[in-house]
Order: structure tokens, then C-alpha cells, then sequence
């Protein structure tokens, strides 16, 4: 296997692990602060990517549609969290399960309402689109690259944010002992809407920036949520940096084990049986990837380090 191909299929993986922290991020942000399992936030992913689609073809604008998928999810998860999640935060784990399973329904039977079976496609702008040269003679697609860059420039505006601003301090506080930030004045309920809506926005940003590559369809946001999870998990619950690296684990994983496994089982079986095994293999790696670090660190990487 050639150099070029295992730096094409590393620079995919991290595309797609930066991907998988945007949705990483607001689903371990809305969990440390508010301990909510939040299953509709795969339904916020899908809300950003169609309002980027429905844009774009109404303006033909892609910054437009990304600001439009930012304002939509942000809109809709503040929306979700004065009309419903406000209610479940006392409630026990099932309960938050089931009321926002039900919300996943209801997002997806209301976007099929409104837009249709059919998938809906958002095209990659012309300044971005095409390949660029990388050292070594390397032809990349430029908007790959980009998205890299996005996430990379994401984790750190939310680092700065946690780390070096006030709202970032309530945030952290209010992981640790939310009833005594309340009984200091800050307002705890404007604080939870706040964090809601900015995990929905990053949802919705990585929804607008993935349709361009893939289609926008319903029940888009199940599959990315799954991983998403696991990202949370093996980085630990309520880390900006866990959930960053804990991306690039599962999304370097998840790419390499497809296109190396099958070859490595190639040494010492039958073409057919190599490829069979070798992707049923990469299909469960990430999962085996999150029980040995598990087995090492049962917190994950940097769990109770927020």
C-alpha cells in the first residue's frame, strides 16, 4: 500500500474525527453541565444540515447557509429547552431517555413534513471545491481540508471559552455544584438554555459542513450520535480536550481499520474471506477502541479533569 493512500485515508480520519468533536462537544457540554442524556441531539445535526441545504438554494450562498444551520439548531435547542428538557432535569435517567427519544420522532416525521422524503443536496461552494497540492506531490480535496481546519479552529474558541471567559467559569461551576453557582446569583436557567443552544449550533454546523459531502436527509443524525457517544465516553464526560482527542481516536479508527484491515487479513487468508472479516472487524473496532481504554481509565481520558 502506497505512502499517498495511508496519508489520504490519516487526513480523512481526522476530517472526520473534527466532525465527530463538533457533535461531541455540545452533546459533553450539555451532559457535564445539566446531567441530561440528550438523545435528539443527532436531530439537531439534521435540523442544521437542512436549513443549510433549504439556503443555499434559495441564495446560492454557502456562508449564508452555514449562518443560517447555526441560528436554526442554536433556535431550536433553546426552544427544546424551555418547552421540554427544563422539565426532565430532576428526572431520572430513563425518563430523559424516552421524553427525548420522542423528540427525535417528532423531529423527523416534522422535517419530512416539511421537506419531503427526497434527500436534499448542498453543494461545495466553487472557491472551495477541487483538490489542492500537498508536500509531496499529495492531491487532497480543499474543502477536506477546510473542514479540518474548522474543527481545529472550533476546539480552540471553546477552550478560550471554557477556560479564559466568565460564561466559561459558570459553565465549569456549574458542572460541579450548580446549586451553590444558583445561590450565588447566577441564573441557572439562563445559564442551561445558553449551553443547550451552543451544543445545538456546533450540532448544526457539523450537519451543514457534512451534507456538502454527503446527502441531507432524514434520520441523518442517528448514526453520527452513536459515535458521537462513544467519543464522550472514551474522552470523558463534560471534557472539551477528552472530547477532542477522544474525535480524532474514533475518527482515525473508524477510517483506517476499513481500508487496513481487510489487507492485513489479506497476509494469511483468501481475498473474500479477508474482506469479509476484515470489515466486520472495522465495524467494531471503535467499540473495542472504547472498552480498552475503559479497562484503563474507567472515567475515559480526561474524565473528572473539566
Amino acid at each position: 500500500m502506497s505512502v499517498i493512500l495511508i496519508i489520504e485515508q490519516v487526513l480523512n480520519g481526522l476530517q472526520f474525527g473534527v466532525m465527530l468533536f463538533l457533535m461531541a462537544a455540545g452533546l459533553t457540554l450539555i451532559f457535564g453541565v445539566m446531567g441530561l442524556i440528550n438523545l435528539a441531539h443527532g436531530s439537531l445535526y439534521m435540523v442544521g444540515a437542512f436549513a443549510a441545504a433549504w439556503v443555499a438554494g434559495l441564495t446560492g450562498s454557502f456562508v449564508l447557509a452555514l449562518g443560517a444551520a447555526l441560528a436554526a439548531a442554536a433556535a431550536a435547542g433553546a426552544l427544546i429547552e424551555m418547552l421540554v428538557i427544563r422539565r426532565l432535569y430532576k428526572a431520572a435517567h430513563l425518563d430523559q431517555v424516552l421524553a427525548t427519544f420522542a423528540l427525535i420522532l417528532i423531529f423527523s416525521e416534522g422535517t419530512r413534513w416539511v421537506f419531503g422524503s427526497f434527500p436534499l443536496f448542498l453543494d461545495v461552494p466553487a472557491y472551495l471545491s477541487g483538490p489542492i497540492t500537498l508536500p509531496g506531490g499529495i492531491q487532497y480535496p480543499f474543502y477536506r481540508l477546510v473542514l479540518i481546519g474548522i474543527g481545529v479552529a472550533v476546539a480552540l474558541a471553546l477552550w478560550w471559552l471554557t477556560a479564559r471567559t466568565r460564561l466559561g467559569i459558570q459553565i465549569r461551576a456549574g458542572e460541579n455544584d450548580r446549586e451553590m453557582i444558583a445561590a450565588l446569583g447566577v441564573d441557572i436557567s439562563r445559564l442551561y438554555t445558553l449551553v443547550f443552544a451552543l451544543g445545538a449550533a456546533l450540532a448544526g454546523l457539523a450537519g451543514a459542513l457534512v451534507g456538502a459531502i454527503q446527502s441531507v436527509q432524514v434520520g441523518m443524525g442517528e448514526p453520527v450520535l452513536i459515535l458521537a457517544f462513544v467519543v464522550i465516553v472514551i474522552g470523558g464526560i463534560g471534557s472539551i480536550r477528552g472530547a477532542f482527542i477522544g474525535a480524532l481516536l474514533v475518527g482515525l479508527t473508524d477510517t483506517l481499520g476499513g481500508i487496513f484491515l481487510p489487507e492485513l487479513f489479506k497476509l494469511f487468508m483468501g481475498t473474500g474471506a479477508a474482506t469479509q472479516t476484515g470489515s466486520a472487524l472495522a465495524s467494531m473496532a471503535v467499540y473495542i477502541l472504547m472498552s480498552i481504554v475503559l479497562i484503563w481509565r474507567p472515567a475515559g481520558l480526561f474524565g473528572g479533569q473539566s
